[in-house]
């Protein structure tokens, strides 16, 4: 029994983390932040506090050293894009002596956003500036949907609607200047949106070898025009295993030239097209896949309403009542071989006024390497936004202000697809090319939450926020424990429950979400606690 508590407490953790945006270092060991790194100034990630009172007895600090430098920012990459838009606030513990300076600058910090990614990465910033206080530890807090903010480039768009943020920086009295400044920094914190949907429903690891699973996967091999597929399409989709097959746990999808009749068509191109049996309203899509090469080829990982009347469909005689556009379409990933290196990504609705002709929004980003390595492709959808990324960047957010028939049929039941169609423009040394799939995953809102929904009805954890003292009560403790995690998955506290009420003292945990898990013989119950 613990073996598979821990194995579902793996699991859990890394399809939970997966899908968490956190920066966070207290220079004590806890941190998810790759590495500092200093610009035109000395920093010490590992320094003994040296003023160990007030609100931080931390042992150890990170300490600033700008010894003249005109520009002294000390900062990271993050590994991801922040997403502002759902979480704009950054926080951190900041002291300055005020021996440790010289000039007459302003005593304030600035928290600087920039996209690290590119050559001149000063030419995206976006900062905040607060005044601090000397000789003392304060908290300082920077919060890009409330404070004012300076964008460098004055046509750049306000920093709740940027996508391409990663990389922080901090920076004492400001630049321009060649004075000192000595100054520690300590509890670093960008607690990102962590997912509503984190309650994995439905998912295929594509385990084993040989035929895709027909309990998860229906093959769509019927034209549906009776004589081709859509867009000039030149390949027939088939049910052989030549074309789709499960080889060491990935799911082959195989695009391949070669000349098959069927339906009374005779066409060059053979592929698979898979329609899920799985339908859900609102959720996250996790897709791990290496994507197929050459010109011509045009894999996609997509989506369409369940409502959708398409002949051959798997869902169309049970619940067939809207023609495409009208039932809408969320395309996760697009590629084409004839431009490599570009992840796409769209949302096909009907044009205003009419249901019959559609009209897309989309954006993109550039990937190299899409069929060499894998990466996780995903979605996330909402009742008010559809959001785009690779990896964890975002590179779209769908999010029409008026929401009708025509902005927004998303307001109900969609299936996946995975396919690989060839274009016109195939190129003619083409042979085959295969799309491989590690897994497929769909997470939805999970019952558990802040205001602490459970599934065993019997135990409730207060307050919430909790402040100093957790209480769990429970009427039902034969062989329960609680663990807490942080949402890097460190166990920081585990007690078996008492009668009636367990109390755990978490005054000393950083105020940020912490998991607490409830195990007993009836299984896993997962709560999500925040700690002010």
């Amino acid at each position: 029994m613990r073996t598979i508590i821990s194995l579902l407490l793996l699991f859990f953790c890394i399809s939970l983390f997966s899908q968490t945006q956190i920066s966070q270092d207290n220079f004590e060991g806890n941190s998810s932040i790759p590495s500092w790194f200093g610009d035109d100034c000395i920093i010490d990630t590992n320094f003994n506090n040296p003023f160990p009172n007030g609100s931080n007895l931390s042992t150890k600090v990170l300490r600033y050293s700008d010894v003249g430098g005109l520009y002294a920012n000390v900062g990271f990459d993050a590994g991801f894009n922040f997403n502002l838009l759902t979480s704009s606030v950054f926080s951190l513990q900041v002291y300055v002596p005020s021996n440790g300076i010289t000039g007459n600058q302003n005593n304030q910090i600035s928290l600087k956003l920039q996209n690290g990614t590119i050559a001149q990465p000063w030419s995206t910033q976006c900062e905040i500036i607060k005044p601090i206080l000397l000789n003392q530890w304060q908290t300082i807090t920077f919060d890009f949907a409330t404070d004012a903010y300076i964008n460098l480039d004055p046509n750049s768009l306000n920093p709740l609607n940027r996508w391409d943020f990663n990389r922080v920086l901090i920076q004492l009295n400001g630049e321009n200047n060649t004075s000192n400044v000595l100054a520690y920094i300590d509890d670093f914190l960008y607690s990102g949106a962590v997912s509503t949907f984190n309650n994995l429903v439905w998912s295929d690891e594509f385990d084993g070898n040989g035929a895709v699973n027909s309990l998860n996967w229906f093959h769509q091999t019927q034209l549906p025009n009776g004589f081709s597929w859509y867009n000039g399409e030149l390949q027939h989709y088939t049910d052989s295993e030549d074309n789709s097959f499960i080889s060491n746990g990935f799911l082959n999808i195989v695009a391949k030239r070669e000349e098959f009749t069927n339906q009374g068509q005779t066409k060059q191109f053979t592929s698979a097209r898979l329609n899920s049996k799985f339908a859900f309203k609102y959720g996250r899509v996790e897709v791990r896949a290496k994507l197929p090469t050459g010109a011509g080829t045009w894999p996609a990982i997509w989506m369409l309403g369940k409502s959708i009347i398409e002949p051959g469909g798997f869902w169309t005689s049970t619940h067939g009542t809207l023609h495409w556009p009208a039932c809408g379409e969320i395309d996760i990933m697009e590629h084409w071989g004839t431009n490599q290196n570009v992840i796409s990504s769209a949302v096909h609705h009907p044009i205003n006024g009419n249901l019959s002709v559609g009209e897309f929004s989309y954006n993109a980003q550039y990937k190299p390497n899409v069929s060499n390595e894998f990466n996780i492709y995903a979605v996330e959808w909402n009742e008010q936004s559809i959001t785009f990324s690779v990896n964890g960047i975002n590179h779209f957010s769908y999010n029409p202000a008026i929401k009708n028939q025509y902005t927004w049929p998303f307001d109900a039941e969609q299936y996946l697809l995975l396919n690989i169609a060839i274009e016109p423009s195939v190129a003619p040394n083409f042979v085959q090319s295969t799309m491989e799939i590690d897994y497929v995953r769909v997470y939805q809102e999970n019952v558990l939450n802040l205001d602490n929904v459970s599934n065993f009805s019997k135990i409730k954890l207060f307050p919430n926020p909790v402040t100093n003292e957790l209480t769990i009560n429970s009427k039902e403790n034969i062989n329960t424990t609680a663990e807490i995690y942080s949402l890097l998955g460190q166990k920081l506290y585990s007690c078996v429950l008492k009668e009636e009420n367990t109390n755990i003292d978490v005054s000393n945990f950083q105020n940020g979400i912490y998991l607490v898990l409830i195990i007993s013989e009836k299984g896993i119950d997962t709560y999500k606690v925040l700690k002010k």
